[in-house]
C-alpha cells in the first residue's frame, strides 16, 4: 500500500501540482472566510467548500472546469438553506437528507459536471450537520462559502493553472449508457437511498448527535464505484483507512487539543494527503481524511477519545448499508464495467501510439501527453473495477490470477506509453519510417483486442516483426508493447473472463 502511494507514476508531476494546489487554495479560502467573518464554524465551511472545488472539479478543459466551479453555490447554496430550515424538524430533515444524496448521485449521469454539482450539494447538507447550522447563521456560512470559492477559484485559474501548459485528461466516468434501471447511475442512486436511509437510522440509534457520520460513509463509499464489488471493496478500506485515522488522531490530535498553530500545520498536510493519495489509495486517503476531521473537531473544542470511537462506529454502519444495499438492491455486476474499463484503456493506448507516431513523423500539433495522462486515470479506474478480484479474501482464485495478470500488463503497456511519449518529444528520433510501420502494428493488435468476441477470430494479433536500425529507442518500446498487447490476448480471450 505505501508503494502504491509513494512510487505510483505521476506523468507531469500532476497529482503533486495538485497537493500543493490543493493546499494553497484550502488555505487561502481558510484564512479569508475568517477575516470576513470573525467565525471559526464559517471558517470550517469555507475551507470545505474550498477544498471540494478544487478536489472534485474534473471537467475536461479549463473553461469546463471554471464553469462548474462557478456553478457549486447554484447547487450548494439552496441545499445549505434546505438543512438550516429543517434544522428543528429531524424527521423531515431526515428525508431530505437522504433525498439529497440519491439526487447527487443520480447527477453523475451528467458526467464530470454532473458529479461535481451533486457531490458539493450534498455536503453542504453534510456541513450543516456537521456545524450545527440553523437559519440565523446562514448569512455567515454564504459569505464563507461565497468567500472561500472565490478563493480557489483564484488560486485554481489565475494563481496556479498548469492545466494550461498540459492538454488535460478527462476523468473517466464509466457508467454505461441505457435507459431506466438498465443506467448504472439509477441504480446507484437507488441503492444510495436504501443505503442511506438504513445507516441514518442505525446510526442515529448509535449517536443522536453524530449519526450523519453514517450517512456520510454511504456517499463517499458510493461514489466513483460502478459495481457491487467495488463498493465492497471500497466499504472495507473506507472502515480501514478510518481505523488507522483514529489511532493516529489518538496520538496526534487529542493532545493537541485544538492548539491553533501546529493544527494548522498538520490540516495543510492532511490536505496534502488528501489530493496526493485520492488517485491510487482510497485507504490512505481516508486516513488523511480522518485525522484532518478529528483535527477539526479539536478546534471547534468538542475532540475526545469518545468522539473518535464513535466516528469508526458510525462509519462502520454506513459500510454495511452501503454493502447491503450493493448486493440486494438492484446490484451491477462487476464483469460488464470491467471489461469497459479495459477496452477504454486499451483504445486510450492506441490514440497515444498514433499521437507519437504523428509527432515522430514532424507533426508539431500532435500530443501523446495528454493520452499517457488519461492513461494513467484509466488504469486507476481498472484497478478499482478489477479490486474485488484481487483482494485477499476472494475465493475465486482463477479470476484472482488472470485479473492479476491483466494488470501487470497493462501496466507495462503504460510503461512502454510513457517511454515512446518521451522519445517523440525527442526531435533527432524522428523521420524513421520503421516508427510509423511499427504503430501500426500496435494499432493492429489494441483493435484485435477490442473486437466482439464473435469478431474476434477473424484478425490475429500481429507478430513482432524486425524492426529498423533508426530510432532504436522508439522502436524497443513499441516492441514492447507489441509484446504486451499479445501476451494480453491469453487472459481476456480465454475461457475464464478476467472480472
Amino acid at each position: 500500500m505505501l508503494k502504491r502511494v509513494f512510487v505510483a507514476p505521476d506523468p507531469g508531476r500532476l497529482r503533486l501540482r495538485s497537493a500543493v494546489r490543493g493546499v494553497l487554495g484550502v488555505a487561502l479560502a481558510v484564512m479569508v472566510s475568517e477575516l470576513a467573518t470573525r467565525s471559526l464554524p464559517a471558517a470550517v465551511a469555507g475551507g470545505l467548500a474550498a477544498l471540494l472545488a478544487l478536489f472534485t472539479v474534473a471537467d475536461s478543459s479549463v473553461r469546463g472546469q471554471a464553469v462548474t466551479t462557478a456553478l457549486l453555490p447554484v447547487a450548494g447554496f439552496p441545499v445549505l438553506a434546505l438543512a438550516a430550515v429543517l434544522h428543528d424538524f429531524p424527521w423531515v430533515r431526515d428525508v431530505a437528507f437522504v433525498a439529497a444524496l440519491g439526487a447527487g448521485m443520480y447527477a453523475r449521469r451528467w458526467g464530470p459536471r454532473g458529479h461535481s454539482l451533486g457531490t458539493f450539494a450534498f455536503m453542504m447538507f453534510f456541513a450543516a450537520q456537521f456545524l450545527h447550522a440553523v437559519p440565523g447563521r446562514l448569512p455567515e456560512l454564504y459569505a464563507a462559502v461565497a468567500l472561500a470559492l472565490v478563493a480557489s477559484f483564484a488560486v485554481r485559474f489565475g494563481l496556479w493553472c498548469y492545466e494550461r501548459r498540459f492538454s488535460p485528461a478527462a476523468v473517466p466516468m464509466m457508467a454505461p449508457a441505457g435507459t431506466g434501471f438498465s443506467r448504472v447511475t439509477t441504480r446507484q442512486a437507488v441503492q444510495g437511498v436504501v443505503g442511506g436511509a438504513f445507516a441514518l437510522l442505525v446510526g442515529q440509534l448509535v449517536s443522536h448527535e453524530r449519526w450523519y457520520w453514517a450517512v456520510g460513509a454511504v456517499w463517499w463509499i458510493f461514489v466513483n464505484t460502478t459495481s457491487r464489488g467495488e463498493t465492497l471493496v471500497r466499504g472495507f478500506r473506507r472502515v480501514l483507512g478510518t481505523v488507522i485515522g483514529i489511532a493516529i488522531g489518538l496520538v496526534i490530535a487529542v493532545p493537541l487539543d485544538g492548539a491553533g498553530a501546529p493544527t494548522a500545520v498538520i490540516v495543510a498536510f492532511c490536505v496534502f494527503g488528501i489530493f496526493y493519495t485520492a488517485a491510487v489509495s482510497y485507504t490512505w486517503m481516508m486516513l488523511a481524511v480522518t485525522v484532518m476531521a478529528g483535527l477539526l473537531y479539536g478546534l471547534l473544542g468538542v475532540l475526545n477519545p469518545g468522539l473518535l470511537a464513535l466516528r469508526v462506529m458510525e462509519t462502520g454502519v454506513g459500510a454495511l448499508g452501503a454493502a447491503l444495499a450493493a448486493l440486494l438492491v438492484l446490484p451491477v455486476t462487476t464483469h460488464a464495467t470491467t471489461d469497459a474499463c479495459i477496452r477504454r484503456a486499451l483504445h486510450c493506448v492506441h490514440a497515444c501510439t498514433s499521437e507519437a507516431a504523428a509527432r515522430l513523423a514532424g507533426s508539431p500539433d500532435a500530443d501523446p501527453a495528454r493520452y499517457v495522462a488519461e492513461l494513467e486515470l484509466l488504469l486507476g479506474r481498472v484497478r478499482l473495477s478489477v479490486a474485488p478480484l484481487v483482494h485477499p479474501f476472494t475465493p475465486l482464485r482463477a479470476r484472482k490470477a488472470r485479473a492479476r495478470q491483466v494488470i501487470e500488463l497493462l501496466d507495462q503497456c503504460a510503461q512502454e506509453v510513457r517511454g515512446l511519449a518521451s522519445v517523440a518529444a525527442d526531435p533527432d528520433a524522428s523521420h524513421d519510417a520503421g516508427l510509423a510501420a511499427a504503430c501500426r502494428r500496435v494499432e493492429a493488435a489494441v483493435q484485435a483486442l477490442t473486437l466482439p468476441e464473435t469478431e474476434r477470430g477473424e484478425i490475429e494479433a500481429p507478430g513482432a516483426a524486425a524492426h529498423p536500425s533508426g530510432g532504436e529507442v522508439a522502436l524497443a518500446h513499441l516492441r514492447g508493447l507489441e509484446e504486451a498487447l499479445m501476451a494480453l490476448a491469453v487472459p481476456l480471450r480465454g475461457p475464464v473472463a478476467p472480472a
